[in-house]
């Protein structure tokens, strides 16, 4: 399962309370293979807005065009549990209609 992990430009932190480096820790540890995406660290995060409905990064976007988004701990916990692909569908990288 190829996936994009979209996240801050900060790739260097690696400490463990960072968001970020908490779930691709975990995608790394777990095998997954994914795509790194760096996005804006500052501004509006409009792509991540589109995409998530918020601000926050890191966030998931699957093959098909889902994405998954929830606080970086409990992605983790899904991740190292070996249950991203259930997250796989649950959103959508459409924007929402007005």
């Amino acid at each position: 399962m190829a996936v994009k992990l979209h996240r801050c430009q900060n790739v260097w932190v690696k400490l463990p309370g960072h968001p970020c480096w908490k779930v691709q820790k975990a995608l790394d540890e777990q095998g997954v293979d994914y795509e790194l995406v760096k996005e804006e660290w500052r501004g509006d995060r409009a792509n991540t807005v589109e995409h998530t409905g918020q601000k926050k990064y890191p966030w998931i976007e699957f093959e098909d065009g889902s994405v998954y988004r929830e606080e970086s701990s409990d992605m983790a916990k899904t991740i190292r549990a070996g249950r991203l692909n259930e997250k796989r569908g649950t959103g959508s990288a459409a924007p929402a209609s007005p």
